[in-house]
């Protein structure tokens, strides 16, 4: 069950954000203070954040869903809007949307925030050929599995994986926190063995493929693959065709540091690790996700309230399509921030009245049948 909060908003494509241009010449007191009081009512105001995003590399593409309902033909729009560094931007009334269908303005839009479940399901490292690095990796595996627990809702389901050689399923998905925090607790001592990275996100994306609703791949790893029969690749590929984001937590900056206390002599200290790291942004690019990278446990929370602002958080717009068919070939949509006394580009500024370009991500067609994902 959704958990939506009432709002005036509403929905669809990508967005752009102009200042108005100042006119020339001097107007009258009376003139300014209207244009004043016209540019107050017209812009919208968000909070601070932080200056820079806090994944590594790009985020891959958002995603939006629409949904049609023949009989009533209302349409539903699920949609991100954010700033440049990937935050979402509240605030955004309902009259600042304006909707095109098949290039015409739809009436009557309504718009709401949601705040959506999610199942996540967590691919744990946890062995390898290393032992002095194993047990460094097992701490962190653990304490970002505890700090996931306090990120979580009563009606999300989580199941966690963990892996080496093979992929060993702990929970599977499920609401009970009691189960989860039971998992965690009896992870064991990490084995030497194999760190088959890229079969087990394989089989991960293949676990996941039927999970309805908003759901995602927590990926807890160095990144290092020692004898996978898939090769990278492989991987990518499935990554870019799957309906899952996958989101890694990247322990290369601990593995790296571990590496440093045995100096040049440690056979994991010559290990590539910038190249780990890249291969798990480009993972997290391909499928919609973010790549993040911690060097203590402090950042750990952080993160986490950023994969569920960005996985949970939706503008809804929902509306009766103008056209009165109910089945038929693709339309298209096209969604744009206004100023609905003049028409022209929405300012967004920050507390600080700094300008805030936006991005809507919203596909740009659908065709009219019960659900189209995008």
């Amino acid at each position: 069950m959704n958990s939506t909060t009432r709002l005036s908003v509403a929905s669809a494509i990508v967005l752009f954000v102009l200042p108005f241009a100042r006119s020339q010449g001097s107007p009258s007191y009376h003139s300014e203070a209207l244009a004043q009081e016209t540019e107050q009512e017209s812009q919208v105001t968000v909070p601070n954040r932080l200056p820079n995003h806090l994944y590594k590399g790009e985020q891959g593409p958002q995603r939006s869903e629409i949904e049609f309902a023949p009989s009533t033909r209302t349409v539903t729009i699920r949609f991100q809007v954010q700033d440049p560094n990937g935050y979402f931007l509240p605030n955004i009334r309902r009259d600042n949307f304006a909707v095109y269908e098949d290039g015409v303005r739809q009436n009557d839009i309504s718009v709401d925030v949601e705040h959506s479940p999610v199942s996540l399901a967590v691919l744990a490292e946890y062995g390898g050929r290393y032992h002095e690095l194993n047990q460094t990796l097992a701490t962190e595996v653990k304490q970002v599995g505890q700090d996931l627990l306090g990120a979580l809702t009563p009606d999300d389901k989580v199941a966690i994986f963990k892996y080496d050689s093979k992929v060993n399923t702990l929970v599977d998905f499920t609401q009970n926190r009691d189960a989860i925090e039971k998992a965690l607790d009896q992870l064991g001592d990490p084995a030497i063995s194999e760190s088959n990275f890229y079969d087990a996100l394989l089989e991960a994306l293949d676990r996941t493929h039927d999970i309805k609703g908003r759901k995602a791949i927590i990926v807890v790893s160095s990144g290092l693959d020692t004898f996978s029969k898939a090769s990278f690749q492989q991987v990518l590929g499935a990554a870019q065709k799957s309906d899952t984001p996958i989101y890694t937590i990247g322990l290369s900056g601990i593995a790296k540091r571990e590496a440093s206390l045995y100096g040049e002599t440690a056979p994991f200290a010559r290990i590539d690790w910038k190249n780990a790291e890249k291969q798990l942004e480009m993972l997290a690019k391909a499928s919609g996700g973010r790549a993040y990278v911690i060097e203590s446990d402090l950042e750990i929370p952080p993160i986490y309230d950023d994969i569920m602002e960005n996985l949970r958080v939706r503008y809804v717009i929902t509306y009766v399509s103008s056209n009165p068919a109910t089945f038929g070939p693709s339309r298209s949509i096209r969604l744009e921030l206004i100023d609905p006394k003049t028409g022209a580009p929405l300012k967004i500024h920050d507390a600080n009245g700094k300008v805030v370009v936006a991005k809507v991500y919203v596909q740009a067609s659908y065709i009219p049948k019960p659900a189209s994902g995008g």
